[in-house]
């Protein structure tokens, strides 16, 4: 993508501490500001152009840039609030109640402790999680227990992890989410369709679970870890985007492989060659194993460099997290104190 294409995204000039248009500590835009990506044809020669990925190169790209930007003191706090706010805050274990989520939104709500929003200067600002991230039968005790914040539920859909019911059945499940008040749906696909290159078949699914979203926008969750190949994931990416996805996500979570910054570059690549073909801005959610507040600092300055500034807002990025906001509040914690806490300070649900 362009210099002149990356400005044209942007808003006014600031001086903040962060390397942004728009400072750190103010409310995240929490609506769906963008036009949707309405998708496009089946393209096979557009694919084809993408097939050649070059693991060692994306590799080496990676590395450096991990190791030449170093984010201290008040400019690493400042990011890290901005994680917060691209953060997708996610319960999905086998024994969530009802009681949990409410919990977690509460959380979601009020993500950090009073001293610690005092001690950054940030009281009165909305810094808060995008989104609540759900099984199904927890949609409708999230978006009462969110009402009124502009905090987004997201429900994972479609036979979430493996994507092996039917398809009727898994088109039913979307709109019994959407019907009960989820306003995102990440879906995910099955993995067979691809090893197998039934790119039509794939497509075709993928346009019928967003015609079932309705309104409420569609995450594809491509399953990266089970797609054995970058060519795979690359291609994967291609046709959910071409179909209408939203966003583009790496994982479920609960493959033996999660998020890689390898294959993020690879996905946020191809999220920045269908913007240059036809001017839709795709959003990119790295999800599983994304713990760490170190790590999330690696994930947001891949989508600054390769992307640009725009990618670093809610509307385009998302982490898929459960842990994570625990040590961004320990990071933030000992930024103010000098004094690392235990995770017991910051209870989640």
């Amino acid at each position: 993508m362009s210099s002149t294409s990356r400005e044209a995204e942007r808003g006014p000039s600031k001086i903040t501490p962060l390397p942004a248009r728009t400072a750190a500590n103010a409310p995240a835009p929490q609506a769906h500001g963008i036009a949707r990506n309405p998708g496009m044809k089946l393209d096979l020669g557009f694919m084809e152009s993408m097939r050649s990925v070059n693991r060692s190169a994306l590799e080496r790209r990676v590395a450096s840039l991990t190791k030449r930007r170093s984010i201290k003191a008040d400019n690493q706090a400042a990011w890290l609030l901005r994680a917060v706010a691209c953060m997708d805050l996610t319960t999905l274990s086998s024994n969530d109640t009802d009681e949990r989520v409410r919990r977690l939104c509460a959380k979601a709500v009020n993500p950090f402790r009073r001293d610690i929003v005092e001690g950054l200067g940030i009281t009165g600002e909305k810094i808060r999680p995008a989104a609540v991230c759900v099984y199904h039968p927890f949609v409708a005790t999230a978006v009462d227990a969110l009402r009124g914040s502009g905090i987004h539920v997201a429900a994972v859909s479609t036979a979430f992890p493996h994507g092996l019911t039917p398809l009727s059945t898994r088109l039913q499940e979307i709109e019994a989410s959407v019907s009960d008040g989820a306003d995102e749906i990440d879906v995910v696909i099955p993995r067979g369709l691809v090893f197998a290159a039934k790119w039509q078949e794939l497509y075709n699914e993928i346009v019928s679970m967003r015609a079932a979203c309705g309104e409420a926008h569609l995450k594809v969750i491509l399953g990266t870890g089970d797609l054995a190949t970058l060519r795979n994931v690359m291609l994967a990416s291609m046709v959910a985007m071409m179909a209408g996805a939203d966003f583009i996500k790496t994982s479920t979570g609960k493959e033996s492989v999660n998020a890689t910054l390898p294959v993020g570059l690879a996905m946020v690549r191809a999220i920045r060659a269908y913007f240059e073909e036809t001017g839709y801005l795709i959003g990119f959610k790295p999800a599983g194993g994304i713990s760490m507040a170190k790590a999330s600092l690696d994930w947001l300055m891949l989508m600054k460099e390769e992307l640009g500034r725009r990618w670093l807002e809610p509307d385009l990025f998302r982490f898929g997290a459960s842990s994570l906001l625990t040590d961004i509040e320990r990071q933030l914690e000992h930024h103010l104190t000098g004094h690392y806490s235990a995770n017991h300070r910051h209870a989640m649900a």
